[in-house]
């Protein structure tokens, strides 16, 4: 059974919106790095369609990107892509699949199927996971930045605290720090 780690990019005060974080080569390059390690993507509908209409058209050379940038488009293409949505039923972009359905089991599954594991990319659906103790790592890359507004991590709310056991803390020369934790026993 492979592990479900959460990565996501976060500022300081917590907020998760995507335009708020650091975008450089050494920041795809950790984001690179993790997809490489997971033997597949699994993102919320919300997420996929953000992801969807932008990444196939680097991937293809369509769009102006950095090299890094499209080292990950190019990556993140052939990767297998899971998605939950219970609104959405068609998923055409290159090795998306569907997950409907009873959530828990659709995602055990998946885990228990991907030996490399699984990296999860969607903030709304980290909540629901978390809330069925179904995540395993946490890879946090933390942006030397203070939004003050937007969305947040667990906006929603866990029932409880989740204690968590740093395993590792990297700087990047741009001020962000890779975070790696895993779930305390």
């Amino acid at each position: 059974m492979g592990l479900l780690t959460f990565s996501y990019n976060v500022t300081l005060d917590g907020c998760v919106d995507h335009e708020e974080g650091i975008a450089d080569d050494e920041t795809h390059a950790f984001f690179t790095r993790l997809m490489d390690e997971s033997g597949a993507m699994l993102w919320g509908r919300v997420t996929y369609e953000m992801m969807e209409s932008y990444w196939p058209a680097v991937a293809r050379g369509e769009t102006e990107a950095p090299p890094a940038m499209r080292a990950w488009a190019v990556k993140l293409e052939a990767k297998p892509k899971y998605v939950v949505s219970s609104t959405r039923t068609d998923f055409p972009w290159t090795n998306s699949h569907h997950i409907a359905g009873d959530l828990r089991a659709g995602v055990q599954g998946l885990k228990d199927s991907m030996p490399a594991g699984v990296l999860l990319g969607s903030g709304q659906l980290a909540t629901a996971l978390d809330r069925l103790d179904l995540i395993d790592e946490y890879r946090f890359l933390v942006h030397p930045r203070i939004a003050g507004r937007g969305p947040t991590l667990y906006q929603a709310g866990l029932p409880a605290a989740r204690r968590l056991e740093l395993v590792s803390a990297t700087p990047l020369r741009a001020g962000a720090v890779a975070m790696h934790y895993r779930r305390a026993p």
